[in-house]
Formats: C-alpha cells, sequence, structure tokens
C-alpha cells in the first residue's frame, strides 16, 4: 500500500481505538522491550506522546530507562523542520508545541551521533522495517544524521503490513519494532 493510505488507514483505527485499549497496548509494549538487546549502551531517545493525537504512551518506557539509569534524550522541533534532542532531567520543564506534543523549553542539545537507540513513533510499518510516520520527514532527517549502529526501534499499535509500496531511498529502516504481541527484527 503507498504511505498516505495507510496514514489515513492506520490514523482513523487509531482515533477509533478505546482508550484502555491504548493503555494496555503501551504497558504491553514496554514489557516486550524490555526483552531487546539493547540495554549495554547508555544513550536513549525517546518520543514523548501525545494523549490527544490517542498515540502509545510511553512513560512506562520512560520508567524503564530511568531505572536503568539511561542518559534520556527527548526531542524538541525547531523551526527548520529539524529535531534538536534534549537531555532530560529533572529539571526539564515541557510544555506542549502547536502540535499537541509535549517537548522542553530548553536544556541540554546533544548531536545525533552521540545517540544509541531511537524510539520512532509510527503509524504503520512494513515486515522490511519502512515506517509510515506523520509525513514530515523528521525522524528520517534526524536518522540520517544517526551512526550506522544507531538502534532504530519503532513502537506500533498494530502489527506489521506487507509492503509499504512507495518507500524509497531517503527512508531508513528500523532496526526493530515492537507491537504489543510481538518483536519484528529486521
Amino acid at each position: 500500500m503507498l504511505k498516505k493510505d495507510l496514514r489515513t488507514h492506520f490514523l482513523d483505527l487509531r482515533d477509533h481505538t478505546p482508550v484502555s485499549t491504548l493503555e494496555n497496548a503501551s504497558l504491553a509494549i514496554s514489557e516486550n522491550v524490555l526483552k531487546l538487546p539493547v540495554w549495554d549502551v547508555s544513550t536513549f531517545h525517546i518520543f514523548l506522546h501525545s494523549p490527544d493525537k490517542k498515540e502509545l504512551d510511553t512513560r512506562p518506557i520512560l520508567r524503564i530507562l530511568r531505572e536503568k539509569n539511561k542518559d534520556i534524550l527527548v526531542p524538541r522541533m525547531s523551526p527548520n523542520r529539524e529535531l534538536q534532542h534534549i537531555l532530560l532531567t529533572e529539571d526539564t520543564i515541557l510544555e506542549v508545541n502547536s502540535w499537541g506534543i509535549p517537548e522542553p523549553v530548553s536544556g541540554v542539545s546533544v548531536e545525533p551521533d552521540k545517540v544509541d537507540v531511537v524510539f520512532t513513533p509510527l503509524l504503520a510499518f512494513d515486515r522490511r522495517g519502512h515506517r509510515v510516520g506523520y509525513g514530515k520527514g523528521y525522524y528520517d532527517r534526524f536518522f540520517a544524521h544517526c551512526r550506522k549502529d544507531c538502534i532504530k526501534i519503532g513502537l506500533s499499535l498494530f502489527e506489521a503490513v506487507e509492503e509499504i509500496t512507495d518507500a524509497g531511498e531517503n527512508d531508513i529502516p528500523l532496526n526493530y519494532c515492537v507491537t504489543p504481541l510481538r518483536i519484528y527484527e529486521f
């Protein structure tokens, strides 16, 4: 299927998902995340979810990262359509941006080549590790600046689709995708 069709379909499906299902899925995904072979590195980038958009809740994964004493980076959107990667501390002040996404007001910015693992949002993914996001390209541009060994992990409410037919050369595939039911490895 084409990205635009998948985006429309899965946004609609997610919009009609009960909040209790999202909560249970978020917890199941965090339990599956613990099974990933990524815990020997130190710097993790994770998106902060938007409850208004019915995104998966990343707070259970944030708790795991804190318990494991990992350096946690969260994104902040810059005007030039790039992500900044801000170190999350106890003093970090978050504000909801115009897209309904919490992001840090200020803080220490870290370069993408220092990131070991990225937990990335998505709407759909295929069996080759290609993902469909919201269509603005923030994460593909971010991935292009990461080290080759940076581990990219999608978090998905839904299972894989067979194929995203218009995945292009600028689409950087995931290494893993975690759903409530399983872990996909690419």
